[in-house]
């Protein structure tokens, strides 16, 4: 946890913004974005046969070869944001060195028909070289790559630094469906812990660069309904663990129960 800079700002997937530093973007405070989003998800599977193999939704939808009609498509009804981002896995080949080829040609377009990026660096996946997000270096590698997207693209301003941390750390390290597939407490938590402090230092490894940036975060709405009474408890334990990703990055004061479950599946006072 720890407190972040008055540019930073919240939103729910439904993508209503908040006014904290909403105020210094170029365009009216009052202007309602109509957004919507090209799915660049990217995680990692495991097939009957063992292998594993990466389920790359921008490839699957051929927008590698399309994303010309794509966008212009976006433009042809009236669409002025976007939700995209670069496949991270192919983009981040190795520390300290990155593949802009795809990012130049699609970001120039989008600037070219005036569709403003909202920028989505991590979506449900790592590069092989990485393995997954088990990995303790991922938050100040990831941290290395936004600014140097922040570099490339000083014009921009907002960002998902990483998309939905919640979903991302269960699905990888608590269901074991992706990634790492891991499935216990213990690997949940410090999934979530790691990519909370990369979206952390990711953010101001941005705003280093554009100093009024903003960031929407996205995160998934789901709420749990006991349908008997014995199931009270467990359901109020998960309408409070769904919040943890958010509460961990925005500083958000946890709650006995979720502070003790932190520190019993490995988080620490100094985490």
């Amino acid at each position: 946890m720890c407190d972040l800079t008055p540019e930073v700002c919240d939103a729910t997937m439904l993508n209503s913004i908040t006014a904290v530093g909403y105020k210094k973007i170029l365009m009216p405070l009052s202007k309602f974005m109509f957004t919507t989003g090209i799915e660049n998800s990217y995680p990692t599977i495991k097939l009957p046969n063992g292998k594993i193999k990466r389920v790359d939704e921008m490839e699957k939808t051929d927008h590698y070869n399309q994303w010309r009609t794509d966008f212009g498509l976006m433009k042809e009804v009236g669409i002025d944001f976007l939700r995209y981002g670069p496949p991270y896995y192919k983009a981040h080949v190795a520390p300290g060195k990155y593949d802009w080829h795809f990012s130049d040609e699609t970001f120039r377009a989008l600037k070219k028909l005036n569709i403003t990026p909202i920028v989505d660096l991590c979506h449900f996946g790592v590069p092989d070289w990485l393995e997954n997000f088990q990995n303790p270096d991922f938050p100040f590698l990831f941290a290395e790559y936004a600014g140097a997207f922040a570099k490339r693209f000083p014009y921009l301003q907002l960002y998902t630094p990483i998309n939905e941390i919640f979903i991302t750390a269960m699905f990888s390290a608590q269901y074991g469906w992706w990634n790492e597939r891991l499935k216990s407490d213990t690997a949940f938590v410090n999934a979530l812990k790691l990519l909370c402090k990369a979206n952390i230092l990711a953010m101001h490894a941005i705003l280093k660069v554009q100093p009024h940036a903003v960031f929407i975060q996205s995160e998934s709405s789901e709420y749990f309904h006991a349908t008997d009474p014995l199931a009270l408890p467990l359901a109020r334990f998960l309408n409070q663990k769904r919040f943890l990703s958010l509460d961990l990055t925005y500083g958000y004061p946890l709650n006995v129960s979720m502070y003790e479950y932190l520190l019993q599946n490995g988080f620490t006072k100094e985490d």
